[in-house]
């Protein structure tokens, strides 16, 4: 795959929303060990309004930027922030209607930073980014100019950050106040991106 093509970008969100409904339970329990319980409602309902925003688009750079927009507008809380700032940071990095794997490799790394930009958290923290930070480090170090083998890569890096939070005390946010009690479960907001990122290499393998 040498083009990802805006219509393959929209299939790969599409795909995402599917799968992450399909374990949502599993999340919001996750979520429940350290959290109050919501991260599987929370990241559906962040993932139907930027599908929405995504059908609409017809150029990359206005649609990124309107679903990350639309997401942080239609729902509250940390998950539609940190899901806005990672299309907000891909929006500054894509243009026109199709992007080659260079350029896939810059949208990512610009929702990376995007999502730096709303949390402090670091890999280690037993968060999101657990999943998020060894995925988009293995899109950049892919030497292949195969766009499939860069999110196939990448999902086994975000889903081997995922479940390496098992082992993790959090260090971040509420969770923080857990303790020890917080280890032996993995990071819910580490296994929905990881989710995420499975369900893009999927789309991308059709």
């Amino acid at each position: 795959m040498q083009e990802l093509t805006i219509q393959d970008f929209v299939a790969m969100w599409e795909r995402a929303l599917v799968r992450v409904t399909e374990r949502t339970d599993e999340f919001s329990k996750l979520d429940a060990v350290i959290g109050d319980g919501d991260h599987g409602t929370a990241i559906v309902q962040a993932l139907t309004s930027l599908v929405e925003a995504a059908r609409k688009g017809t150029e990359l750079k206005t649609m990124l930027n309107d679903m990350g927009f639309n997401v942080m507008m239609q729902t509250s809380g940390s998950t539609s922030t940190l899901i806005g700032g990672f299309l907000l940071g891909m929006g500054d990095h894509a243009e026109g209607t199709g992007l080659n794997a260079g350029q896939v490799k810059q949208m990512f790394k610009g929702g990376l930073e995007g999502v730096r930009k709303q949390t402090q958290a670091r890999k280690g923290d037993k968060t999101m980014m657990d999943a998020l930070i060894p995925a988009v480090e293995a899109i950049l170090s892919c030497e292949s100019e195969d766009i499939r083998r860069m999110l196939s890569e990448a999902a086994k890096a975000a889903k081997a950050g995922a479940e390496a939070t098992v082992e993790m005390k959090a260090n971040f946010g509420r969770a923080r106040n857990y303790g020890e009690k917080s280890v032996g479960h993995a990071d819910s907001g580490a296994s929905s991106w990881a989710c995420m990122f499975q369900a893009f290499a999927e789309q991308t393998e059709k």
